[in-house]
């Protein structure tokens, strides 16, 4: 249940039962706006990542004091119940950091926290990448101001990068701070903010400098089990059953474009002259648009995101930002499946895992970029 919502999805975001879901980013970004500020190296950059932090830290409220105060809204109420309720589900039965984060609340007064921006250039399947002290190199920039995401953005269309602007609701700071559930995390539904928590707490536990795909995969694979496991605890079998469903649909979804970027990545591999190959890169492009709307039809399903997304022109940075997500997630559910479904014994092989090359470690995890048969 990886979930992706961008700030082109605001029509079906925020219903509970869009299988596209929360893109997580920037969570060691500020980690390395961080050692750059301490180090006195800043740039205007780094310095409203640590500024946007420290607002967000400067106006956290003990989640505590709100269920004990009786003006706080029921619906909030609500909410934080469910959230004190899973962060204690999250340490008990996950074995996930039982530390301060997620026992905070701030109210951030917008739909996201930050806007990623993701580019990639014209003819390649790769993501540019950004280097961080601490946090290493991420396929994505974060901005606590849309504006200034967007504009950035802009210029790197100009330069000729194909680029993708996604609306962030949470992310993690590694533990190095003690991460408040933000407003923005609410309006998904409850199953989907307890999803959230599982989320992040496991960045907590793990995270690889330089490796997003290996980060990403493995939490959202956390993130899966601990909501499986959340929904059987809470006898909610109705809820399990829509769930698996919608993960169904994300995840065909998810191939149909990672089908298509292996497409891509032959072509740009293949030395054509730019002309045909900016051509045909069209023509694959305009495939997979007409292929997910096919798949959404044949499902009986329909979703806004998607829409979006081909609205907006789909192109090498979305196909990337997905990629993030989906390429290494079949590999981390088959270790967790020869664990045993043992949280602890994944855990410890996932640890192993860590410790190879970046390499070795894909190789054994995720998805080889190539051409994909028949195609």
């Amino acid at each position: 249940m990886v979930r992706m919502v961008t700030e082109t999805a605001a029509r079906g975001a925020r219903d509970p039962g869009d299988p596209a879901g929360v893109v997580r980013g920037v969570r060691a970004l500020l980690l390395g706006a961080a050692g750059v500020l301490l180090s006195g190296c800043a740039t205007p950059y780094l310095l409203q990542a640590a500024s946007g932090e420290w607002q967000l830290l400067h106006r956290r409220v003990p989640i505590d004091s709100l269920l004990a105060d009786p003006r706080t809204p029921p619906a909030l109420r609500g909410h934080l119940e469910v959230v004190r309720a899973a962060r204690e589900f999250a340490a008990r039965e996950l074995h996930l950091p039982d530390n301060a984060s997620y026992r905070s609340y701030t109210d951030i007064g917008r739909p996201y926290v930050v806007w990623n921006v993701v580019a990639a250039p014209e003819f390649s399947a790769e993501p540019k990448r950004w280097c961080f002290p601490v946090a290493g190199c991420v396929a994505y920039r974060g901005y606590f101001h849309e504006r200034r995401a967007r504009e950035f953005a802009a210029a790197l269309a100009v330069r000729g990068f194909d680029v993708a602007v996604d609306g962030v609701p949470a992310y993690s700071t590694l533990g190095r701070f003690a991460d408040p559930v933000l407003s923005s995390m609410l309006g998904y539904g409850d199953d989907e903010l307890a999803a959230t928590i599982f989320h992040e707490l496991a960045h907590q536990l793990l995270y690889v400098p330089d490796d997003s795909q290996f980060n990403e995969a493995f939490a959202s694979t956390v993130e899966d089990e601990g909501l499986e496991r959340w929904l059987r605890h809470l006898g909610a079998g109705e809820r399990l059953r829509q769930l698996r469903e919608r993960d169904a649909d994300a995840a065909a979804f998810a191939d149909l474009m990672a089908q298509a970027r292996s497409r891509l990545a032959r072509l740009y591999a293949s030395g054509a002259p730019r002309v045909e190959m900016r051509a045909r890169k069209a023509e694959v492009l305009a495939g997979l648009a007409g292929k997910m709307r096919a798949l959404e039809q044949r499902r009986g399903v329909s979703y806004p995101l998607y829409e979006d997304w081909i609205a907006a022109g789909l192109n090498n940075a979305r196909l990337a930002s997905v990629s993030t997500y989906y390429g290494c997630l079949a590999g981390f559910r088959r270790v967790l499946a020869e664990s045993g479904n043992d949280l602890a014994r994944f855990y410890a092989a996932v640890r192993e895992l860590s410790r190879l090359p970046r390499t070795e470690r894909h190789a054994r995890l995720c998805v080889a970029l190539e051409q994909p048969a028949g195609s």
